[in-house]
Formats: structure tokens, sequence, C-alpha cells
């Protein structure tokens, strides 16, 4: 019985190293595909027009 337990945890060890891995490889995608969609959204010229406005629009909002 002990050796069916020590095998299935081995196999257990080896399933969960497989998983983590794959996740690791989606979250690294999901990353990666988030970083590009912000890079071409900075780069359009509605973004750079609306960090201007942004930027303009602070020392009408500060007190002093």
């Amino acid at each position: 019985m002990k050796v069916i337990s020590t095998l299935a945890r081995r196999t257990r060890r080896t399933a969960e190293r497989g998983m983590s891995t794959a996740e690791y490889a989606v979250g690294t995608l999901g990353a990666c595909t988030v970083g590009g969609v912000l890079v071409k959204i900075g780069q359009s010229d509605w973004f750079g027009d609306l960090v201007k406005s942004v930027i303009s629009r602070i020392p009408e909002l500060l007190p002093f």
C-alpha cells in the first residue's frame, strides 16, 4: 500500500509541475497581449490628444 501511495504522490507532483508551467505560459501570453494593446493605444493620435488635454487642465485644478 505504501508503494502505491508514494507512486501516486510522485505522479501528482509531476502533473502539478506541468500545470504550473502551463499557467505561467498562459499568464505570460496574456501579459504580452495586454502590453501590445496598450502600446497600440498609446501610439494612437486620440490618446495623445487626451493626454495633452489632461495635462493642460492640471493647472486649472490646482488651488494655488
